[in-house]
């Protein structure tokens, strides 16, 4: 799976150097570069038509520039270069202007690294699903893609299980899979989740077996081992 190149655009450098970090560690992100204005922010998206980036991390309050109107001016120059808003901007008005503007995701300032990590790769599941060949066979492949960028709420998850923990499991799900042949896939299986995120199997095999309660893995058998087939998971 190619890397989803990152645009850092923050006016703080410790802020952008601590940005750019947190993309680092995010398994699948890397960052291709770090602006500080408004200016050098679209001087970079306008190299090569932008397509050098995949996601702009974008805080709103540039010196040059409003946020708002780097992205007013990316969708007048008709780049779908997604960007997800790095901000301590709190007014309503500029969350509506920003969903009207087709940002992906709004994470306010200061945050925690598990937050960032979870708005990635939830962008990084969308992401794999947008970008998939053919068209969705029914509605709820398209509910699907929306809910990928809202997020399992906790509240929402069966008893003994914590959506920071599923969002680890289908990070590595997601990024681990990989295609062995033309259409065919090969996915992990509950060791080999345990060993990517450092849970133990059988709570590894609690998380992806919810997973495919809720249609967002299948499971496959795996052959080529003596015995009864291992039990295989692949993302959907």
């Amino acid at each position: 799976m190619t890397d989803i190149r990152v645009l850092v655009v923050e006016d703080e450098p410790l802020l952008a150097e601590a940005h750019a970090a947190y993309t680092g560690r995010v398994p699948g992100f890397v960052v291709v570069g770090v602006a500080h204005t408004a200016r050098a922010a679209m001087a970079a998206l306008r190299a090569n038509d932008g397509g050098d980036v995949d996601l702009v991390l974008l805080d709103f309050r540039l010196p040059d520039a409003h946020g708002l109107d780097v992205c007013r001016a990316l969708r007048a120059a008709g780049s779908s270069v997604d960007v997800l808003a790095v901000t301590s901007a709190r007014d309503l008005a500029v969350v509506r202007t920003a969903v009207s503007l087709g940002v992906t995701h709004y994470l306010l300032k200061p945050f925690t690294f598990a937050a960032f990590r979870d708005k990635l790769e939830r962008y990084a599941d969308y992401r794999a699903q947008a970008l998939a060949d053919g068209e969705v066979a029914a509605q709820h492949e398209v509910d699907r893609m929306f809910a990928t960028l809202r997020g399992t709420t906790g509240h929402s998850l069966p008893k003994g299980l914590d959506a920071e923990t599923l969002n680890r499991v289908r990070a590595a799900l997601t990024h681990g899979s990989r295609p062995a042949a033309p259409g065919e896939e090969v996915g992990l299986s509950a060791t080999e989740v345990s060993g990517r995120t450092g849970i133990s199997r059988v709570t590894a095999r609690r998380y992806l077996e919810y997973l495919v309660t809720v249609d967002r893995a299948a499971r496959h058998p795996r052959y080529g081992t003596p015995g009864r087939p291992e039990v295989e998971y692949r993302p959907r």
